[in-house]
């Protein structure tokens, strides 16, 4: 019997090494001109499928128009990652944010994975800005301090105004808006430049600080470095390494200790790779009473006990004045966002309208995809039956369109403890998704002051929700497309824009350089002046 458990291992172990080679060969190989005319007509006809609103900015004449022209552009054999800098700029024309083209990447065996995991690239520790057409180290995670207030000039043999260039024909923001394109290159720039290639071990990055330029090449490097000791082991005698034993006592106390903090971890969602928390309150200004709530994403975490706790820290400090900072948050969950606003609402509210859908079961359709791996595909197919009489009872028909009910479509009650004092909000163009639709209610119902930039995102809607994944067939790009049509209920004309503030700053090139915040300043001015 153990023989058989070996051999069924072995050969297990054999298919998934030859997937691995097959997949890496074909993304790295040409494609013929028709397998790359089939993959152009599959994405169409999976947009058309899946895409509840494909038409809001484009019309389908033209969006017809631009992929049968893609498809008659192909003329010679391309690779997947020449191919994907000629589909992605096609898709964008939708002008979703969510929906997002993905060059395939190269894959690992088991054991050249668990290798990868205790490595890092190091040219990720850079935080960056881009900002008056200049890419620039804000901070980096790592001892390299004297790279902080650098710009980059150039990667390899590419200038950043070139790079900056082909990532603008990939991206694609809500509707019309346009201040989301500076603010995501920045913060995502190391994402998005690996994303279109192969395999990348090394990047030589000239760097211009002040008057000098110089050159720094960024590895794969191990995560923690060994520590050598200093003196040998054998010199060592035992009686003198021995650590000193916890008492019963001091045992438990240390088990709390650790408890409590990995409490607080979940609950302000600590982010180990970053060393910070995606959730933060603090008590700012002269006197200190301005509570200062940063939110990075709505994502991950035990939020119902941080807003259940940070709202009652702010009633206790009497602060008459709530700082909400949204730049550069992505969005994330819907659940989240309501239970935020419920805090900053004195009246019973609808969040959130019914979303349109394509199928009367969306979520099967997201987790049923090319991309889900068998085994799961075989579980979910168990509990198909459950999914789908759960999908039922959420969609109905009007007139002769598909909607699906959220939890956050009924009407909804304030917290008891909401916050009835003076909100500002600080927004950029990196202000998507969900924060864009809790901007939304908090403007349209006259809630808050926003200060800094147009949202990202757009203010009538945006299609997410839950999402399609699609593997081309050939070329092994995918699509992420978004299953429902999110819509608040406010709306604003012309349709395409984001949340704009009511009083626009823009932080400046010497604002970063000398580590200074003109919205948050503005803010806090406003405040004292107003004593």
């Amino acid at each position: 019997m153990k023989k058989h458990f070996l051999l069924i291992a072995l050969v297990l172990l054999i298919v998934s090494c030859s997937s691995v080679k097959k997949h890496n060969e074909q993304i790295s190989s040409l494609h013929s001109v028709a397998s790359l005319q089939s993959d152009v007509d599959k994405a169409y006809n999976q947009l058309k499928k899946h895409h509840p609103n494909l038409d809001l900015y484009i019309s389908a004449e033209e969006l017809e128009f631009k992929f049968d022209s893609l498809k008659q552009s192909i003329k010679q054999p391309l690779t997947s990652y020449e191919f994907y800098h000629k589909l992605a700029p096609v898709v964008k024309n939708v002008r979703q944010g969510h929906l997002k083209v993905f060059a395939p990447k190269k894959r690992y065996t088991k054991k050249e994975y668990r290798e990868r995991l205790k490595k890092k690239f190091n040219f990720t520790e850079l935080d960056l800005d881009y900002i008056e057409d200049k890419l620039l180290v804000t901070n980096i995670r790592s001892k390299d301090s004297f790279l902080i207030g650098s710009e980059i000039i150039k990667i390899e043999d590419e200038a950043v105004p070139e790079i900056v260039t082909g990532f603008k024909k990939q991206i694609a923001s809500d509707g019309y808006n346009t201040t989301l394109y500076d603010r995501v290159i920045g913060k995502r720039f190391a994402s998005y430049y690996f994303s279109d290639k192969y395999s990348v071990d090394s990047l030589e990055v000239t760097f211009k600080k002040e008057d000098s330029i110089f050159n720094k090449t960024f590895k794969i490097v191990d995560k923690e470095e060994k520590k050598q000791d200093s003196i040998p082991k054998d010199s060592i005698k035992k009686d003198t390494i021995v650590a000193p034993k916890l008492s019963k006592a001091e045992r438990k106390a240390k088990r709390l200790k650790e408890k409590e903090l990995r409490e607080h971890h979940r609950v302000y969602g600590y982010v180990k790779s970053r060393k910070e928390y995606t959730r933060n309150i603090e008590f700012i200004g002269k006197d200190s009473t301005v509570a200062y709530m940063k939110i990075r994403g709505f994502i991950g975490g035990k939020y119902k006990d941080f807003y259940e706790e940070v709202f009652h820290k702010i009633e206790e400090a009497k602060s008459e004045n709530l700082i909400i900072d949204l730049r550069d948050n992505g969005g994330g969950s819907l659940a989240e966002i309501a239970e935020l606003y419920s805090y900053l609402t004195d009246e019973p509210h609808q969040f959130i309208k019914k979303s349109e859908v394509n199928s009367r079961v969306p979520f099967l359709k997201a987790f049923m995809s090319n991309t889900t791996p068998t085994g799961l595909k075989i579980f979910l197919g168990a509990i198909s039956p459950v999914v789908i009489a759960h999908n039922y009872l959420k969609t109905s028909k009007v007139d002769g369109k598909l909607y699906y009910k959220h939890k956050q479509s009924k009407i909804a009650e304030p917290k008891e403890n909401n916050f009835k004092g003076n909100v500002y909000v600080l927004i950029n163009g990196h202000s998507f998704s969900a924060s864009s639709v809790l901007s939304n209610q908090l403007q349209a119902n006259k809630r808050a002051v926003f200060v800094g930039e147009e949202t990202g995102g757009a203010y009538n809607s945006t299609v997410a929700g839950v999402f399609k994944e699609y593997e081309l067939p050939e070329s092994k790009l995918q699509l992420q497309i978004g299953l429902m049509q999110l819509e608040t209920p406010h709306k604003q004309e012309p349709e395409g824009y984001g949340v704009k503030p009511d009083y626009e700053i823009l932080p400046t090139l010497t604002d970063k350089l000398e580590n200074k915040d003109p919205e948050l300043n503005w803010i806090l001015e406003t405040i004292e002046n107003q004593k």
